[in-house]
């Protein structure tokens, strides 16, 4: 199998609390996979590890079958990976809508115009063009994910990891971010607490658990 993301033996410690050991997993190409667990487990650590976040741990990350070392081979991948975290408080970078996608991509080297462009087009695909000039901290949760996923999805990485991307959101959002992420076909790994959005995305479901990470 051809996989994005391989992780053998991993294990995390937050101080002297070791969170868990000898993680193993692989997630194959266009592969969608859900990690389930108890708060505190150590999730969404497991999903900084793999964003590249993370560099106090043991064992192997592989993406493309290319060994990630230290943040200097992360470098190279980058642009192949979104993440978006549970938080998105400090997420944006941009005042407005438009502006804050068009940074996404800016920061690929791509010229102002080229950006505009592209980034209205992601507004569109995602049918939130008509928010393009809103002040983005005076959205609602649910138009917040969905900016969010724009910025990642335009610079069109590979990998998308998703922490909690319903959390706090009301049945119609949610269900905006489950038709969108059925749209995508990508590698991800997509941690919720929320049953019925994880069955309706994925059958793969782990469980992360008495440290350890298993199929559920």
């Amino acid at each position: 199998m051809s996989c994005s993301i391989t992780l053998k033996n991993v294990s995390y410690s937050n101080g002297s609390n070791l969170l868990f050991e000898n993680i193993n997993l692989s997630v194959g190409h266009e592969e969608k996979v859900a990690i389930i667990g108890s708060n505190g487990v150590g999730k969404s650590s497991l999903l900084r590890i793999i964003a590249g976040l993370e560099e106090s741990y043991s064992g192997e990350l592989y993406l493309f079958h290319n060994l990630i070392k230290n943040k200097k081979d992360y470098r190279n991948f980058r642009f192949e990976v979104g993440y978006l975290p549970q938080d998105i408080s400090s997420f944006f970078l941009s005042a407005t809508v438009i502006e804050d996608v068009m940074f996404s991509l800016r920061t690929t080297g791509t010229k102002k115009e080229e950006a505009y462009q592209k980034a209205l087009e992601m507004l569109e695909e995602l049918e939130i063009s008509h928010l393009k000039d809103r002040i983005i901290y005076e959205l609602s949760g649910g138009e917040q994910k969905i900016v969010a996923l724009a910025g990642i999805l335009i610079t069109k990485p590979k990998i998308l990891l998703l922490d909690e991307p319903t959390n706090a959101l009301d049945e119609s959002s949610e269900k905006r971010i489950i038709n969108i992420l059925n749209s995508i076909k990508k590698s991800m790994i997509i941690i919720s607490h929320h049953k019925s959005f994880i069955e309706q995305l994925t059958p793969t479901i782990y469980k992360l658990e008495n440290k350890k990470l298993e199929k559920n």
